[in-house]
Formats: C-alpha cells, sequence, structure tokens
C-alpha cells in the first residue's frame, strides 16, 4: 500500500464555498436530509457580501467558485438571488443546484447574463423518480422534465446529480442512456446516504453495488460523451496506481468546503452537518461571517470543537484502510451521521460510494 502524502489537516484556503440562498425547497424528496425545508429562512444581501470580500481576493490568485446550494435557490426568486450574487467579483466562477422544477425562460436569461453554471438534481427516468416528490406528494418529474427542456431551448449547459436508492445490475445501463439523450454534459452518481433527517438504512448487498458500477463504467466506456465524475476519479486514480504516484494523488490538506448557512453561520467540511446541533458540539458551526470574517474562520479549524476529532478519524482511516489514497478518508457528515461521532472509520457510504465503486471499475477492467 503507497504512503499517502495528501489529506493531512485543513487548507486555510478553500476551492470553492457553498452558500444556502434560502432553506426552503418546493419539494419534499423522500431521501432529503435537509431539516429546514419546509420554512423560507432567506440569506441577507449583508452575507453574501461578507463572503465575497474574502471570496473576491481567492478568485483573484486561483480558480474559486460559489456553490448555490439550499434549499432549492430558485426559491428564492430572481430578483433576491441575483442580490446575493451582485458581490461577487467576475473571476468568481457561480453554480447553482436546482431541482429545475422552477426553471422557465426568464431563468434561463438570468442564468446567461451572469454565466451561471447549472446543474440539475434528477434521478433517471421517470419510474426511478419516485421518490422526487412535491409537498402533497405528487410526482416531481414531469415539472423536472419542462425545467430542464428550457435549459435546453436556450442552449444552456448543464450537469446532472442523481441519487440512486437500489443499485444493482441493470439499473446503471438504463441511467447512462437516460442521461446521455437528457444532454447534460456531466453526470454525478449518489447513492442514498443515511444523513440528516434522512435515516433510511443504506445498507445494500455488497456483489450487487459492484455489479452496477461495474455495469456504468462498460455503458459509459462505449459511448463517453459526457463526463461521469465518480468513474473518472477512479480511473485517474488506477492510472496513477499503475505508475507509481498514487501517493500525490490527493491534495496536500483537506479543502475545507466552508458552507455558509442563510443567517451567516459557517459549517466547515460538510454541508450536511448544517442545520442541526449536538449535545457536545453545538450547532457544528466554526462562527459567523457577518461577526468574522471567512477567511479568519479558516485560519484556526481545529478551534471547533469537532473537527480535531474528524481528523482523527482521517488518521485512522489512513492507517487501517487500503483505499485511503482513493477516498481520502470520507466525509465528515457520513461519519457523524452513521456512527454518532467523527473519529469512526468504515461507513456504508465509504462501502456504497467508494469501496465498492473501485471494486466494480476493477471487475470491469479485468473482463476479457
Amino acid at each position: 500500500m503507497a504512503t499517502v502524502n495528501g489529506m493531512r489537516g485543513v487548507s486555510r484556503v478553500p476551492a470553492y464555498v457553498v452558500m444556502q440562498p434560502t432553506t426552503l425547497c418546493n419539494l419534499d424528496c423522500v431521501y432529503c436530509y435537509l431539516p429546514l425545508r419546509a420554512q423560507d429562512r432567506r440569506m441577507p444581501v449583508e452575507v453574501a457580501r461578507a463572503v465575497a470580500a474574502d471570496a473576491n481576493v481567492w478568485a483573484a490568485r486561483d480558480r474559486f467558485s460559489v456553490v448555490w446550494h439550499g434549499g432549492e435557490p430558485l426559491a428564492a426568486g430572481r430578483e433576491h438571488l441575483g442580490a446575493l450574487m451582485a458581490p461577487f467579483g467576475p473571476a468568481v466562477e457561480q453554480h447553482v443546484q436546482t431541482n429545475a422544477t422552477l426553471v422557465d425562460d426568464a431563468w434561463c436569461e438570468f442564468f446567461a447574463a451572469r454565466g451561471v453554471r447549472v446543474s440539475v438534481s434528477v434521478d433517471g427516468p421517470e419510474d426511478l423518480n419516485g421518490q422526487r416528490v412535491s409537498r402533497a406528494g405528487r410526482p416531481a418529474y414531469a415539472r423536472i422534465a419542462q425545467g430542464i427542456a428550457a435549459l435546453r431551448r436556450h442552449g444552456q449547459p448543464f450537469a446532472a446529480l442523481c441519487v440512486v436508492g437500489d443499485p444493482r445490475p441493470g439499473v446503471a445501463a438504463r441511467l447512462y442512456e437516460y442521461f446521455l439523450a437528457l444532454g447534460c454534459d456531466t453526470l454525478g452518481v449518489n447513492i442514498e446516504e443515511r444523513e440528516g433527517v434522512n435515516e433510511r438504512p443504506n445498507s445494500h448487498d455488497p456483489e450487487a453495488v459492484r455489479a452496477f458500477w461495474a455495469e456504468l463504467v462498460a455503458a459509459w466506456r462505449a459511448d463517453p460523451r459526457i463526463h461521469v465524475r465518480e468513474l473518472e476519479w477512479s480511473l485517474r486514480y488506477v492510472g496513477a496506481v499503475l505508475d507509481g504516484t498514487s501517493g500525490d494523488l490527493l491534495p496536500r490538506e483537506l479543502d475545507p468546503i466552508p458552507t455558509v448557512g442563510h443567517d451567516g453561520a459557517v459549517v466547515l467540511l460538510s454541508p450536511e452537518l448544517a442545520g442541526f446541533r449536538d449535545p457536545v458540539h453545538g450547532d457544528f458551526s466554526s462562527g459567523n461571517v457577518l461577526h468574522v470574517p471567512l477567511s479568519e474562520l479558516l485560519a484556526e479549524p481545529r478551534r471547533t470543537s469537532w473537527v480535531p476529532e474528524f481528523l482523527t478519524g482521517v488518521e485512522a482511516c489512513r492507517d487501517t484502510c487500503p483505499y485511503f489514497g482513493f477516498c481520502g478518508g470520507g466525509h465528515a457528515a457520513n461519519r457523524y451521521f452513521e456512527h454518532g461521532r467523527f473519529d469512526g472509520t468504515e461507513t456504508e457510504h465509504c462501502r456504497n460510494s467508494k469501496i465498492h465503486l473501485l471494486e466494480g471499475v476493477l471487475d470491469h477492467v479485468r473482463r476479457p
């Protein structure tokens, strides 16, 4: 097992920041982890200005992004979301993660005018979207498809994010065929995670999950017209193992991934922790950008009570897991919501989306 040199400590400069323009979501997806999605708590423009003060400096030095992620960001309305985006300079890339149900011609013009990069949450063909429902429990697929049609009509490039609740053979090929036809340029595939208010079990048969990933890579390699996030990273890692450079593949430090909540509170390392409380760690926040600049909050991440515990868990993974060079120690939220603490090691998420992913890719590669 190669010595992995990266992922030690937390960087003071992020590659991107996640911003919550509103807690509200107009859908009520069965697997959603968000605790406040029925409430419309909107981010004041002062919060965006505070974040932009540092983001514009970082963007002048290197590539930097702001990801607007709710709730449903479009539920904040065009006028308010536009006001929140305004403080960020032209060097900052603006991204929106949306369920697409509110996308229309006016929103497409909004995206084009600001150079916003759009990612749509959709779980494949209509029969695989049964868990994406309205607040009245009605299927949301027709509205999602209508929004995607508007994006395509305006020539707006978009990525897609797919949640898979039942990873097994037969599903992956259908999904890939669907997303090829959908017109997205990039696809991310998330096997459903147990986190936040979603307490549904996420344990699956290992052979079925491996076969799901192997089938997906076979479909992709047969017609690789779109980028598939998980597969491209897997093959990059395999190539690094073969040429002896896998120990240097991961970043030197963990990206802090600051998530700025609607009220300016900052949660590091896992957006999924925002909005939750713990008897020991409180609300998991490192402070508030309305009181302390974001750059200062990132200067000493270990001061946040749970971060040292998480870093201990990362080192435990480094010492014990042969897959560490591939995943870098996993995500804090998965450890917390599966184990109840941050210094545990392997999770069901690790198995589904890291270990069985890599094994499935290798199963495909080994086939004659």
